[in-house]
């Protein structure tokens, strides 16, 4: 008898940026560099309409992004596509595979500001958001900011409908990004808002301590809360399962009573989140949409040089901090580990670029 053949073994999602806020500001450029560092160019980006699609100006909204995407990284040549998938219905409708087509190539996918619960109730189970997991899967990294953030998890906060139309406390159903990796995570953009001052407690995404406590008691017992600060962002590296804080506050995690802070540059495991599990990457995906992104992106540019490494990004992000500083003497010597490791990091007005010696 031979022997049994050997499983394949699914190659691992791209990066996950969840952003409390701060896409189009100094954090978010330090994020995106981070996240596309050693990308071939043209970068190719595309943001969707659909957390800002209830709203006459979401295509100003996305083009607003698009500007500063393009100026913030102007050394990856990027081109930026707005995507206008607005509702599941109409003429710019999440279901529609003209409307949806562009996402095909990305090589980052971006969703920001607006409702979250607009966002899942146009999103949930379509053709768009059934693209871009599959896009994601097949090596498209994706940035989730503000109302996208509060989406992506396995229970919405429905901020407006709380703070600004007075309804009763509860979640609604979200889009459960990171369920099939047997997470069960809540996320909670906004963390440390302070727009109330001392009369109103606006933190916990405008819900406050006391109304976010009540909150609490309504979540699964097996939830994780990843509370996201202003102008912060949380790196969610599937492929070394590992998760990285950067910004300026800092990501707070409850789970099963315990609440855990974590600041701009430490990392944890990410099974810090929950029972983490690896998965076929075309599992619960429809096989049409799968093979259509497949085919698109397998033949919109030639396979990518090498990349650079995760320990040789953290040298270059530690390099960063020691120049911002002054601490040249710190900066010299982190240069030379960048080049004893077979890369050589050049300093341009965007940023440091990286180059294989």
């Amino acid at each position: 008898m031979g022997s049994p053949a050997k499983e394949s073994t699914p190659a691992p999602p791209a990066a996950v940026a969840i952003m409390g806020s701060g896409e189009i500001s100094a954090t978010g450029r330090r994020v995106y560099n981070r996240l596309l560092g050693g990308s071939p160019q043209p970068v190719r980006i595309s943001i969707l309409e659909t957390p800002a699609g209830f709203q006459p100006n979401s295509t100003q909204v996305a083009l607003k992004v698009g500007d500063f995407l393009r100026r913030s990284l102007q050394n990856y040549q990027p081109h930026v596509t707005i995507v206008p998938a607005r509702r599941r219905d109409g003429s710019y409708s999440t279901e529609d595979q003209t409307i949806v087509s562009p996402v095909l190539p990305s090589d980052m996918i971006f969703m920001g500001p607006g409702s979250p619960t607009y966002a899942v109730r146009h999103l949930q189970n379509s053709l768009a958001w059934h693209t871009v997991q599959a896009c994601h899967r097949q090596g498209a990294i994706l940035v989730l900011a503000s109302s996208a953030a509060i989406a992506a998890g396995i229970q919405a906060l429905p901020v407006y409908e709380i703070y600004k139309a007075g309804a009763d406390l509860h979640w609604c159903d979200g889009l459960d990004l990171f369920g099939p990796y047997g997470l069960s995570l809540v996320f909670v953009s906004h963390w440390n808002n302070r727009e109330g001052g001392a009369e109103l407690d606006t933190s916990r995404c405008y819900m406050g301590q006391s109304r976010f406590d009540r909150l609490l008691a309504m979540l699964p017992v097996d939830a994780t809360i990843v509370g996201i600060d202003e102008h912060t962002a949380l790196l969610v590296e599937l492929a070394t399962e590992t998760c990285r804080v950067m910004g300026r506050g800092a990501v707070t995690l409850l789970r099963k009573g315990q609440e855990d802070e974590f600041a701009d540059g430490e990392t944890f495991a990410l099974n810090e989140l929950g029972s983490f599990r690896r998965i076929e990457p075309q599992s619960d995906i429809p096989p049409e949409i799968w093979q259509r992104v497949r085919e698109t992106r397998s033949d919109a540019r030639p396979a990518p040089g090498p990349q650079p490494p995760a320990d040789v990004l953290a040298l270059v992000e530690a390099r960063e901090k020691a120049r911002v500083r002054g601490d040249w003497q710190t900066a010299d010597a982190l240069r030379e580990q960048i080049l004893v490791s077979g890369w050589t990091v050049n300093d341009t007005p965007d940023g440091p670029e990286l180059a294989q010696s």
